[in-house]
This record gives structure tokens, sequence and C-alpha cells, in this order.
């Protein structure tokens, strides 16, 4: 079953010239993927407990990525449920907006939703795996505010997210 969902959140993390970037400090094991040429997803394990998901962006070695920070569903709502929560919904069953919304309205929400993992680091995405594409009809209002969840380089306002949408991260800074 493909799941689908249009992206409504991300940051931006310029590499070696961000200090927020986990590429700040240079190469390591750990981060490797940044370094490869756009086009490719970066995995990470945070928290001891969580996945996040970041599109790699710009030249080989720039290490700039873009975090996926919330999606709205779309198609195969019920399995995005199912792999967050655990639970299965019935079929036939409809599943209440609010569990929907909290699905993927955060990085590692919407990582646990799509069974993004440490086996999808380094995903290339133009293959048939994982990809984007655009999307049919309105764009929305974009807006933009500082990122999230962050001690260092605070001052950039590279978080970007759909005006009003419902499935942006709760409690969040807006512009």
């Amino acid at each position: 079953m493909v799941m689908t969902g249009r992206i409504v959140e991300v940051e931006a993390y310029l590499g070696k010239k961000d200090p927020a970037s986990h590429a700040f400090r240079g190469k390591t094991e750990r981060n490797s993927v940044m370094f490869r040429e756009g086009g490719c997803l970066y995995v990470y394990f945070t928290y001891g407990m969580h996945f996040c998901a970041n599109v790699v962006t710009g030249p080989s070695g720039s290490a700039s990525a873009v975090l996926l920070r919330a999606l709205e569903p779309v198609n195969g709502i019920e399995r995005m449920v199912t792999q967050r929560f655990g639970t299965r919904i019935r079929r036939g069953a409809s599943v209440p907006a609010k569990t929907i919304r909290s699905a993927t309205n955060g990085p590692a929400k919407l990582c646990q939703a799509l069974g993004i993992g440490r086996k999808e680091n380094g995903e290339d995405l133009c293959g048939e795996t994982i990809w984007i594409a655009e999307g049919p009809g309105d764009r929305g209002i974009l807006l933009r505010s500082a990122r999230i969840g962050i001690t260092r380089g605070t001052g950039h306002r590279w978080r970007f997210f759909l005006k009003g949408n419902k499935f942006v991260s709760p409690g969040k800074p807006v512009e």
C-alpha cells in the first residue's frame, strides 16, 4: 500500500555554516549522508527513541538538509495511524480527526507513521521506495519562523509552514 501526504512544515539546516546543523563540526559516520549530493534521505536517531528524516539538498559536500517536520496525510491514513499508535483500525471504521492530526504533526511522529527508520538512511528520493513529488491543488500561504527545539543558530528564520494548516506541529512559534 502506498502512503502519501502533503508536506506542510519543514526546517532548513545549512551544513558547516549553521551551528544547529548535525554537519556543523564536520563529517562523521552518523551524518555522512548529509554530505552526499542532494536528493537522498538523511535519517537520524534522537533522544534515544525517535527517528527524524531530512531531505539532503545542494551539491555534494555542502551538507545542507531540510528536516521534514509535519505531513498532512492523504492516502494510506489507516496504515499511518496503525504504525504511529500500534493499533489496528477496523475495516470500514472511521478514524477520529484528532487521531489523524496527531499521527504526523511532528518530525518523529511523521517517521513513525511512515515507517521511516535507520534502514531508510541514504534512500534515493528519486527511486521507487520513497519519493517527493509536486502535488495538485492550491499550495496555500507559506509562513516562516525560527526553528524549533534548537539551542544554537536560533536567530535564523528557517522554519517554513503552511498558514492555518491543522497538521503543522502544535504549540510552536508562529509568524
